[in-house]
């Protein structure tokens, strides 16, 4: 990664600590764009994947401190949410995949670590801060985007996780 990209990105990062207390911000359904990766062995996912589930896509970086603290929630939510329609995806932004077994080998988490090595993904979805993270619904569209940490097994986070659970639960009308 350049050191203008990490300049950016630790920025953007500084932004996002400001933009904790924010909250969550709503969006009106708004279509996901193309999300493609590797994981840690090597093979290609999508989001496509995990259609008809509640995802939490979850934008980070080793070096990052909010995205460091905010993983143990995340992992704590997979837990306590298990057997229920959820997925939660990290997308780690422009590092090798050393970088981040090393750091993963400090954690025991259950979800996928996919691999933005080339930050496309990270542009694609105009990631400018570090954490960011999405909610999308079972039919794959945006409803909530956070740029900051959060502590997703509490408050506002699982408030809106469940949400949209509670939504996905629901018959469609035809």
């Amino acid at each position: 990664m350049s050191v203008w990209s990490k300049l950016a990105i630790a920025a953007g990062v500084a932004l996002g600590l400001q933009a904790q207390g924010a909250g969550l911000e709503a969006r009106a359904k708004l279509e996901a764009p193309e999300m493609r990766a590797i994981d840690l062995q090597g093979q290609f996912r999508s989001l496509g994947e995990y259609r008809g589930k509640v995802v939490l896509l979850n934008f980070w970086a080793t070096w990052c401190p909010p995205c460091r603290r905010e993983m143990p929630s995340m992992e704590r939510l997979r837990r306590n949410m298990a057997g229920r329609p959820l997925e939660i995806v990290a997308v780690d932004s422009a590092e090798t995949p050393e970088e981040v077994r090393a750091f993963l080998d400090t954690l025991d988490l259950g979800f996928p670590i996919l691999l933005d090595s080339d930050g496309q993904n990270t542009r694609r979805w105009k990631v400018y801060a570090l954490p960011t993270s999405f909610l999308l619904d079972a039919e794959g569209r945006i409803r909530y985007v956070l740029k900051g940490g959060a502590e997703w097994d509490e408050g506002e986070a699982l408030q809106a996780i469940e949400n949209l659970l509670g939504e996905a639960a629901q018959p469609v009308a035809r």
